[in-house]
């Protein structure tokens, strides 16, 4: 497994995974808060998320490496050192659960430590989708501690 970093040839392969790396999270939000709520939220969450991911990639205050497989990015980190904090990560579905999304864990974890930040940090959602996540980043090390965010569709009357 080679690690390295991304380049501008990487963008386009990046944001197509990861889309697809992400799918069953936001089935997940969608399930846990229905349809009303969801919607509100993620009205064209492949569009939003597309343009996220790609801004991180073009980001020059944040790092982003890639595993290659054959020339071609299969996973990915994007780092903040300043924040100390692994921002995204993503890998390819036809990939997953081969210790990709570990190794970059832990190659994002070695950077931090080598630019001299003593506390990382790494966000996830708490639904059934990042269940995965979760567990990689706990298996590295971290530990959890959860937050929650109450939604309540309103329903609004013109007056």
């Amino acid at each position: 497994m080679v690690i390295r970093p991304l380049t501008t040839d990487d963008i386009a392969a990046v944001v197509e995974f990861s889309l697809r790396a992400w799918a069953p999270v936001f089935d997940s939000f969608r399930a846990v808060l229905g349809g009303p709520i969801y919607e509100a939220l993620f009205p064209d969450w492949r569009s939003t998320q597309a343009r996220a991911v790609e801004d991180v990639c073009r980001d020059d205050a944040t790092a982003v490496w890639v595993t290659d497989r054959h020339g071609r990015a299969v996973g990915f980190v994007a780092v903040r050192v300043a924040d100390g904090e692994i921002y995204m990560l993503a890998v390819d579905p036809a990939h997953q659960r081969q210790g990709i999304g570990s190794a970059l864990t832990d190659f994002a974890v070695d950077r931090l430590r080598e630019a001299g930040v003593t506390l990382a940090v790494v966000g996830t959602g708490g639904d059934p989708g990042h269940a995965p996540a979760r567990r990689t980043y706990e298996r590295a090390g971290f530990t959890p501690f959860t937050q929650v965010q109450y939604y309540r569709r309103l329903d609004v009357t013109g007056s």
